[in-house]
């Protein structure tokens, strides 16, 4: 389960695609969710229209729940990823949009034995090697919603802000 189109999210289900994972992808904008499935995403779920979007998680899977969650939101959000996950799933939390605490009842920690795993900084340089063989392999480039040349670069963070579809390049050099 792939939170989110940002640039994060949408190299998150480029690479699980890839990988011949079934995908399930949330978005507050149908649009983006449309998008996402001609990425590849085998779900789509509008947490805006279906807020207890764990719920809707947890019907597409039959009530088994996913094996792994990206998880971009943080905060509160991070109690809905665990709920979404099945027993002895993975949860990467990898950003903090909404937040950088939580409140997570242990015992539902406890019923799914699932492992969190923060995702921060730079990795070794093996595995970026090896991730970059995997995006020669597969042919895959990244999704870039805009290019802004540098002196527009407050309209590229407010492009954030509103929300893109995969990434917001903010060009240094013509």
């Amino acid at each position: 389960m792939i939170q989110g189109t940002g640039g994060v999210s949408i190299f998150g289900l480029q690479l699980a695609t890839a990988l011949r994972a079934k995908t399930i992808v949330t978005s507050s904008s149908e649009e983006k969710l449309v998008r996402a499935k001609s990425l590849g995403a085998a779900h789509g779920i509008n947490y805006s229209r279906v807020p207890d979007w764990e719920k809707a998680v947890l019907d597409v899977t039959s009530q088994q729940g996913v094996d792994h969650v990206l998880e971009v939101g943080g905060g509160d959000n991070l109690a809905r990823s665990l709920a979404a996950v099945k027993v002895g799933g993975q949860v990467s939390v990898i950003g903090v949009l909404r937040g950088v605490t939580s409140n997570i009842e242990l015992f539902s920690l406890f019923q799914k034995k699932a492992v969190f795993r923060g995702i921060g900084g730079v990795g070794p340089r093996r595995a970026f090697e090896e991730m970059n063989k995997a995006l020669g392999k597969f042919k895959l480039r990244p999704i870039i919603d805009a290019v802004y040349p540098f002196a527009d670069a407050i309209s590229a963070f407010h492009h954030l802000e509103r929300g893109a579809f995969g990434k917001v390049v903010i060009r240094v050099q013509a």
